[in-house]
């Protein structure tokens, strides 16, 4: 121990040690007791101890023992209490399993942790709630906020996860290399789908959404640093860094709708920028590729666009081709079908939108009508082009694009 310190730095200390381990911390004790919600209450009373005992006795020389000796010995007392019929040889077995090394280092399980959150029993729907909880410490009042649910939904849904985990026995382990693929992509859509939410808030004006992005970006970066060899976690982080790095010029300041050709490049984070060509990059060498590193690359195709001048529209479609390919999203078909009108005219695009529109998923996507609507104005079919802006602006939740959308229709040509 260092000198007594006052309780503003014993919680200042405290505050650093839950920023900068606790997800450690909770990956450590859930493994040894395949418990996440025991161990998140073990740490909790021990972060309670440290605010009483680290003002009086000064904090630790190592913090992260100390929490940890602390929550391993409230677990060691739940473990007896719950196991009446367990002998001491048991107990004090456990007990030596859970003692930390002299120098205070323990492995990370953070990674283990994460596909635990992301097993197959466990609702896809849960998994992304439960990483951002479990491996980032986010409350389920601020996580229910960002997912646009209710507090006591959430913390259901939170709860009854973590009971799965406990009583299915599911594994705290990094998947063997013959089923790594298929798990390590729940993993990755489950951080996407965060970003998602958080991306979702353009304007940045719900504080517990905004923030979602960056927490889902320090996953991505965290499971580069776990699974240095994986491209597809390379692939996952540069798409969302080059995504948030247009968070600033995506609304005006009066909050309007910016489409991407019309932003402001000034405004980019272009440090941002150039982190996410590096993880390009670092994933490209592998020669394994996956739709995530697909979509970075596309993302980093309108980048080098914008610096030269000049987007490469036929590199584009064939980028959109092999995505189609690969994941037959609607989302890829549609953003194809543009790239092909850019390429090769608006009736060329049109055409690979009537092919994309055969898929019933288009009939309620807001993006295929809007697409749909943008072809045909430029194909002076005027009229067409504004039946199918009214149904873009129907299917449209936000109401800056729905103006934006409104404006564009509002602008098209009327008969004289």
């Amino acid at each position: 121990m260092v000198n007594p310190s006052s309780g503003q730095d014993a919680y200042a200390a405290a505050e650093a040690v839950a920023l900068r381990s606790r997800g450690k911390l909770i990956a450590y004790l859930a493994a040894r007791f395949g418990d996440v919600a025991a161990a998140e209450d073990a740490l909790s009373e021990a972060f309670a101890s440290a605010l009483s005992v680290w003002p009086e006795q000064g904090c630790p020389d190592n913090p992260e023992a100390w929490l940890l000796t602390a929550a391993r010995r409230k677990l060691i007392d739940q473990f007896r209490r719950n196991r009446e019929t367990s002998s001491d040889d048991e107990s004090e077995q456990l007990a030596d399993a859970m003692i930390a090394a002299a120098d205070g280092e323990f492995p990370d399980r953070r990674l283990a942790l994460l596909f635990a959150c992301a097993h197959p029993a466990i609702d896809p729907v849960i998994r992304a709630p439960l990483m951002l909880q479990v491996v980032l410490g986010l409350e389920a009042a601020r996580i229910a906020s960002a997912f646009l649910v209710s507090p006591s939904a959430m913390a259901q849904r939170l709860v009854r996860a973590k009971t799965k985990i406990r009583e299915a026995g599911i594994p705290f382990r990094i998947p063997e290399r013959d089923e790594l693929a298929d798990r390590l992509e729940s993993v990755l859509d489950s951080i996407y789908a965060g970003f998602g939410e958080g991306w979702g808030d353009a304007t940045g004006t719900d504080p517990a959404r905004r923030e979602l992005a960056g927490e889902a970006i320090f996953l991505g970066r965290l499971l580069t640093q776990l699974l240095p060899d994986e491209p597809e976690a390379r692939g996952l982080l540069a798409l969302m860094l080059y995504a948030e790095a247009r968070r600033p010029a995506r609304r005006t300041s009066q909050g309007e709708f910016v489409p991407l050709r019309s932003q402001d490049t000034a405004l980019w984070d272009w440090g941002m920028i150039e982190e996410a060509e590096s993880a390009l990059r670092d994933a490209s060498r592998t020669g394994r590729i996956g739709r995530y590193q697909l979509e970075a690359a596309l993302q980093s195709a309108h980048v080098e666009g914008t610096r030269t001048g000049s987007v490469n529209w036929a590199a584009v479609v064939s980028l959109y081709d092999a995505l189609v390919n690969l994941t037959n999203s609607p989302v890829a078909s549609v953003n194809r079908a543009l790239a092909v009108a850019e390429l090769e005219g608006p009736d060329a695009g049109l055409a690979a939108l009537e092919a994309a529109g055969a898929d019933q998923r288009m009939d309620s996507y807001q993006s295929y009508w809007a697409a749909r609507a943008n072809l045909l104005s430029r194909t002076e079919s005027h009229d067409a082009a504004r039946h199918a802006y009214q149904l873009a602006i129907g299917l449209e939740s936000d109401p800056a694009v729905r103006e934006y959308l409104r404006r564009c229709s509002d602008d098209l040509p009327r008969r004289s």
